[in-house]
């Protein structure tokens, strides 16, 4: 019972790692699995079937083909253990080691005189000759053609075929079995060509689109970062200079006996706290949640992640108009549960509708592939459904009357739905509810979340 627990413990964290694996990655490991599995298939078909025939042609045969079994083995793990080194390689993200080709080179050289040794001795025969031809270089060849040119790959793939061919000859092979040998040396050149390069060139060129997106996010958030920082020292700059200097003067005027020194700390008094109106001006705007923005930031990084995003109702009386403090709540929850949709579960399809009723709008953001893995529901510290960014949400519409539902709907749809009144209005302060802030950035960029 320990040992099935153990296998299935082990079953369900290999599941979660996959899950856990953004779409990139998982296309990245599902082409390295296939170019391993592409060598060993050929290592226990065509290399070991033909093998078979050396058990009635005698002890040489026999030691012969174990030999060569072993060895085409080990090349077979040691071409597994170097393609992601090979990978990297290719890459540019780091260089192949020269030492790793080493022992790959020696067991070819070592296989392929094993192949001749077998044909001279009569351990093998016509197809089963040609098969194993077949597979002879694949497992070298599949690193190989990630860290040379093309051009090189293939001249000394010519050069080996040539050689191939004619270490056979000398052992006797007739004309026919030689034709055929050179012609699947030929085949397996370009199979091995055509299924490692173009996957990997592909692979390559959605990671570069990959980073050059993390990049433009990035820079997005540096450019809104400078932006803010220029609109603070374009407020507080002047401001503050003028704070100095009235203050030296009040205090020289002090000094003095001056009553006018009382004049001038009332003015200081009034800068700073226009100072403060402005500040608190500027940190509003930035702060903000304009509905139809939040629409459109949404339904943009969703899309750039893969992700369908269809909106219902924005340009309604339960979108457009609606009053602005109802528009700038609702989108304080577009931005939150667009940012818990790329985090959790594995979606490929997000609906957001709003809805008006008679009193109120309410608003559904649902999205598929919640099963995968843990639900927005059942985050630490929420034991209503959601994280600590939905109940933040909670508590800004509860300030408004509103409410905020988060759970699953069925085993795969996961729902999050606010309801504001029409009534809403902002506080004395300016703002829709009182802190907590939701955990989403200012903006929905994947780099602020």
């Amino acid at each position: 019972m320990k040992g099935l627990r153990g296998v299935i413990g082990r079953v369900r964290g290999w599941r979660r790692g996959w899950h856990e694996r953004s779409k990139l990655q998982r296309i990245d490991l599902y082409t390295r699995v296939t170019l391993c599995s592409i060598t060993w298939f050929f290592a226990v078909s065509w290399g070991l079937l033909p093998l078979g025939e050396t058990l009635d042609e005698g002890p040489v045969a026999m030691a012969l083909g174990g030999a060569f079994l072993a060895a085409n083995i080990t090349q077979s793990v040691l071409s597994s253990r170097n393609l992601s080194a090979s990978f990297d390689d290719y890459r540019g993200t780091a260089p192949f080691p020269p030492g790793r080709l080493r022992l790959p080179a020696a067991l070819q050289v070592l296989m392929t005189g094993l192949l001749v040794a077998l044909a001279a001795v009569g351990g093998v025969k016509d197809e089963g000759l040609v098969l194993l031809v077949l597979d002879l270089p694949v497992a070298f060849a599949i690193p190989y053609v990630l860290i040379v040119p093309v051009r090189t790959f293939l001249l000394h793939a010519a050069a080996f075929s040539v050689a191939v061919v004619a270490l056979l000859a000398a052992a006797g092979v007739p004309g026919g079995l030689l034709f055929g040998a050179f012609v699947s040396l030929v085949v397996v050149t370009l199979l091995v060509l055509v299924s490692a390069r173009p996957s990997v060139w592909s692979l390559s060129v959605m990671w570069q689109a990959e980073e050059a997106r993390n990049m433009q996010a990035r820079l997005a958030v540096a450019e809104e970062r400078l932006r803010f920082g220029r609109d603070m020292h374009d407020v507080l700059g002047r401001n503050l200079s003028v704070i100095a200097l009235k203050s030296e003067l009040a205090v020289e005027l002090a000094q003095r006996g001056n009553p006018a020194a009382m004049d001038q700390m009332v003015e200081v008094q009034r800068i700073a706290r226009a100072s403060q109106q402005e500040v608190r001006d500027v940190v509003r705007g930035y702060r903000e949640a304009d509905l139809p923005t939040e629409l459109m930031g949404a339904q943009g990084v969703l899309r750039a992640a893969g992700i369908t995003c269809t909106v219902e109702g924005a340009d309604g009386p339960a979108g457009i108009g609606a009053p602005a403090a109802v528009q700038a709540a609702l989108g304080w929850v577009v931005r939150e549960t667009a940012t818990n949709v790329l985090r959790h579960g594995d979606p490929r399809h997000c609906w957001i509708r709003l809805a008006r009723t008679r009193d109120a709008v309410v608003l559904e953001v649902e999205n598929d592939g919640a099963g995968a893995t843990r639900p927005l529901g059942s985050a630490d510290g929420d034991d209503g459904g959601g994280g600590s960014g939905l109940a933040g949400l909670r508590v800004r519409l509860g300030a408004l009357g509103g409410s905020l539902t988060a759970g699953a709907v069925g085993d795969d749809l996961f729902r999050v739905t606010a309801t504001v009144p029409l009534t809403a209005r902002p506080d004395t302060n300016g703002h829709l509810a009182p802190p907590p802030e939701p955990s989403a950035a200012p903006s929905v960029l994947p780099e602020e979340r």
